[in-house]
């Protein structure tokens, strides 16, 4: 058991920077804590509650979860609940909380997806797991082809309304939904506070489709997911494929993306960080940083010397 927590006196001035998060009065710091892996049931909960009072200790304020984290599912969000009750409940005001429901999480027909029973339902569960009153942000987490947008999005105001979340955010919705996604929540007083894509140096999708340049006209926020393309832009498979990592399992990253293409760059890539010297992962991540309307970047983390290693971003 760890000794009674308090937290670093010092927080705030430890190199952290803040940005304005698009037209609002939200501060996020620049490296924000993603909990996608690393803090399910599956994980030790020392290590993720080390993890987690080591990121608040040095000014990341900015949790991001969705209902479907884990592994299991939902375990993530129990798992930061229980740090709140055993940490950080004398600090709720000073956390930024998010999150997500549109990916799959329960069985049935109102277990993914878009419609307002879903996402009204998944907000109620979520809350639970983290036992919270409300959360900061509350996401869509996909678009929906198939539910009506003013469905989706009025469920968006309707929590807000309901105090069960302060702020609203899309993910992963394509341009033109994004654009009818921000005239609509502004014309009911919701207005839009971020969009969270994936953005890193091998996937510029939302540079390239214009969502970046469309959220930074409209005062939105956008914060970058899987900035290092789940470890390809670290220098962990410079020299093959580690047994214990990732790629070796093949669930999200498989073997065959490494292509001698690819390894020729991320080669290219981590001589120029040496030369600057930085390592490849600082080199990415401080590229994100740069691109005009980014607010913050998601970083995961398996230990507290990891996260470390990625804070060095912050210049």
């Amino acid at each position: 058991m760890m000794e009674h927590y308090q937290a670093d006196g010092h927080r705030y001035e430890n190199g952290m920077k803040y940005e304005r998060c698009g037209r609002s009065g939200i501060l996020l710091p620049q490296v924000s804590l993603g909990m996608w892996h690393n803090f399910g049931n599956v994980d030790p909960y020392e290590r993720s509650r080390e993890i987690i009072r080591y990121a608040f200790d040095h000014g990341i304020t900015h949790f991001d979860l969705a209902n479907n984290y884990g592994p299991a599912y939902g375990t993530a969000e129990e798992t930061l609940g229980r740090v709140i009750d055993d940490d950080l409940r004398p600090y709720r005001d000073e956390l930024f909380i998010s999150t997500k429901a549109g990916y799959d999480m329960w069985a049935g027909p109102y277990g993914e997806w878009g419609s307002r029973k879903y996402l009204i339902a998944s907000l109620d569960q979520s809350l639970k797991r983290m036992h919270l009153d409300y959360v900061d942000l509350f996401y869509s987490h996909r678009f929906d082809p198939n539910t009506p947008m003013e469905e989706t999005l009025q469920a968006l105001v309707d929590v807000v309304r309901a105090g069960k979340a302060l702020y609203v955010g899309i993910s992963n919705w394509p341009l033109e939904a994004t654009k009818f996604a921000i005239d609509y929540l502004k014309q009911r007083d919701t207005p839009l506070l971020i969009y969270q894509g994936k953005l890193n140096m091998l996937n510029r999708e939302p540079i390239e489709e214009g969502i970046l340049s469309c959220c930074q006209e409209a005062g939105v926020g956008f914060i970058a997911f899987s900035p290092l393309a789940q470890g390809l832009l670290t220098n962990r498979y410079l020299n093959g494929i580690p047994e214990d990592s990732r790629m070796s399992k093949g669930k999200f990253l498989r073997e065959e993306m490494l292509t001698p293409e690819l390894l020729q760059q991320l080669h290219q890539w981590n001589e120029e960080a040496k030369e600057n010297g930085m390592s490849l992962a600082e080199m990415a991540l401080q590229w994100i940083l740069k691109q005009q309307g980014v607010t913050s970047v998601l970083v995961g983390a398996s230990s507290t010397k990891q996260l470390a290693q990625n804070l060095q971003c912050i210049k």
